[in-house]
């Protein structure tokens, strides 16, 4: 029956399997093929194949979800930032062109998922399953929920397993050498013996002195360094919708709403239907004989339907109501339970209805649906009484804008004074993207030192809102030197440190070199350590990560580098011997995955990058 999902998806069976699998996708994140429209209505054009906004929403708030998921109670933070936000709407927005950019290609190369695969696709979806079978129940609940249209989402699927094919035409053919693998191993495992000799900055710095004079020109040439922000003070008055009153609905209300709505609680009509799929018209009619013959449908449909979906549930093909049931079974005019219907003519088979059972269209009585409707009227009457106080106090600000006194009256809040602040440390309360950037807009400050005036209300997540004034106004301007001289005496003295151990430890470095080394280091000071064994398997430091770039001993004389380590100072390493790594059988089989996987991941990006460069991409509207 499943043949050729490239035409229009004619089959009834395939037609019900794409409508209730749409639910895994839209769990799944992969609802995003792209569709064409009115450019006003795109987010992007990739070759001239639009992506909509609405795709970009939906893409958007998958990213949302999954990040949510992620960072559990500190998403909040993270939600508040705008910046962040606008962020992830681009990267939404890139992976949307990347799925095109991929679809397209797959096109020009004429893959394609089969029908098949998408079948056995289906069946292994956990979403679908009981106990690890899959229940034809399951489906009936998602059918009732979604209203899909089976002929986009049959694309929509090949888009997707088509991508992974894909994939797979690029990836599988990095497979990796054993000899390949083996010296991957053994330089990744490598172990190098180390000797190291460490010059201590601070230990230097607190000897060193600047003059009065040496910090005052370090002050001069870098006032750049010393600049204090632009600062405010600001009033305002905080809106919360968790703080309001909470609204309240009467039981008449509630009722009301249900009489004025009852179609939104009322379920149709719904049929249950089976079926038996042959490959010949005469094979049909020789099943239908020995059906009206009291043959058992369930026995026949197992051992005889060549729909293997329908024949794993021993014929049954689920509930539907009549706006989703395919045509064929429409036409099949079955109204009594049990009734069989003629042989009908599917693509290249023969299919054979069985109405099974039937439930009339009902309606959920006043107590089931009570609470539910309650909840969403109470919901309802909040978020009206928090938008007309946002309306209110509105009015209020703009027509008083010398001060919050008005806000304040008809709000019944309070105005609150913040302390000074700038643009990088704002109070907790006031600390978001767009509370802050009106609160140092020009709009609201006043540069030349005069009182601004208020903001109008500014939105925060949905259910808070401000109203905020600047009251006092610092610009922006160099620090006073008796400010910042000890500050400045600090960097002169490090400077100083630094320049000297520079110095030294060049000097050391070419005396090791020369192979004088230890005279040098004696009359320095300094001295190496006990050897140390060091991997790329160890926390990665500046110091392993230099032992690791050093060129091998040689002629049986160490080598040597420089490094500096994480707390400024410099390292001197002396490297004595290099080991290649030893990996056993099941380090190599790990380390043969990883290496895979790093070319598979390089061709991908290479694949992704060329794709990028040679198409047109056309930015829209994101927002």
């Amino acid at each position: 029956m499943m043949e050729n999902l490239r035409t229009k998806a004619n089959s009834p069976l395939l037609k019900i399997i794409l409508a209730l699998i749409i639910l895994s996708f839209v769990l799944g994140g992969v609802m995003m093929g792209g569709l064409g429209g009115n450019n006003a209505n795109n987010a992007a054009e990739v070759n001239g194949q639009s992506i909509s906004r609405e795709q970009l929403q939906q893409a958007f708030q998958q990213e949302r979800q999954s990040l949510q998921e992620y960072l559990g109670d500190k998403f909040s933070e993270v939600a508040s930032n705008e910046e962040s936000m606008n962020l992830l709407r681009r990267q939404a927005l890139d992976n949307l062109i990347n799925n095109e950019l991929i679809n397209q290609y797959a096109n020009e190369l004429q893959l394609s998922a089969s029908d098949q695969q998408i079948e056995q696709y289906i069946f292994s979806m956990p979403v679908f399953q009981t106990d690890g079978r899959f229940d034809s129940e399951k489906y009936r609940e998602i059918l009732s929920r979604n209203n899909i249209n089976a002929d986009s989402l049959a694309a929509q699927i090949r888009q997707d397993l088509t991508r992974a094919q894909l994939g797979k035409t690029f990836t599988g053919t990095d497979f990796a050498l054993p000899s390949e693998v083996k010296a991957y191993a053994e330089l990744f495992m490598q172990e190098r013996e180390i000797r190291t000799a460490i010059l201590d900055l601070a230990e230097v710095q607190a000897k060193q002195t600047a003059s009065e004079e040496e910090l005052k020109a370090y002050y001069d040439a870098n006032q750049n360094s010393f600049i204090s922000p632009e600062k405010v003070q600001v009033s305002y008055v905080e809106m919360d919708a968790a703080s309001m009153p909470p609204a309240t609905v009467s039981a008449e209300e509630v009722k009301a709403y249900y009489d004025q709505n009852l179609k939104n609680y009322t379920q149709a009509e719904q049929k249950q239907y089976s079926m038996i799929q042959v490959a010949s018209e005469k094979e049909a009619n020789d099943i239908l004989n020995e059906l009206k013959q009291g043959a058992d449908f369930a026995t026949l449909a197992t051992e005889k339907s060549t729909d293997k979906f329908s024949a794993g549930q021993k014929g049954l093909i689920g509930w539907m109501e009549a706006a989703s049931t395919p045509s064929e079974i429409v036409d099949a005019k079955l109204t009594e339970k049990g009734q069989l219907s003629a042989p009908v003519k599917s693509q290249n088979s023969y299919v054979i209805f069985r109405l099974d059972d039937i439930k009339p269209e009902s309606i959920k009585p006043f107590e089931q649906v009570e609470e539910s409707i309650k909840t969403s009227l109470l919901q309802d009457k909040n978020i009206k009484q928090f938008y007309d106080l946002q309306q209110k106090v509105s009015e209020a600000a703009t027509s008083d804008m010398e001060s919050l006194v008005s806000v304040e009256s008809v709000s019944g809040l309070k105005a609150v004074t913040t302390d000074w602040f700038d643009r990088t440390n704002p109070p907790a309360a006031l600390n978001f993207p767009k509370v802050v950037s009106e609160v140092f807009s020009d709009r609201l400050v006043d540069k030349n030192g005069s009182k601004g005036i208020n903001s109008d209300v500014i939105n925060v997540e949905g259910d808070r809102a401000f109203v905020v004034r600047v009251t006092e106004y610092k610009p922006e301007s160099v620090e006073p030197f008796d400010k910042v001289k000890s500050e400045i005496e600090t960097l002169v003295k490090r400077q100083k440190a630094d320049a000297e151990l520079k110095a030294t430890s060049d000097k050391l470095l070419a005396e090791l070199n020369a192979g004088k080394g230890t005279e040098a280091l004696n009359a320095a000071g300094v001295k190496f350590s006990d050897t140390q064994t060091v991997s790329r398997l160890m926390p990665q430091t500046a110091v392993i990560n230099a032992t690791m770039e050093m060129p091998q001993p040689a002629d049986g004389k160490p080598s040597y580098a420089l490094a500096r380590d994480e707390s400024d100072n410099y390292v001197l390493i002396q490297l004595d011997k290099v080991t290649l790594g030893q990996p056993t059988e099941d380090e190599l089989k790990q380390l043969t995955r990883e290496y895979q996987g790093a070319m598979s991941s390089a061709v991908n990006e290479a694949l992704m990058l060329n794709l990028r460069e040679n198409a047109k991409i056309e930015v829209l509207n994101i927002e």
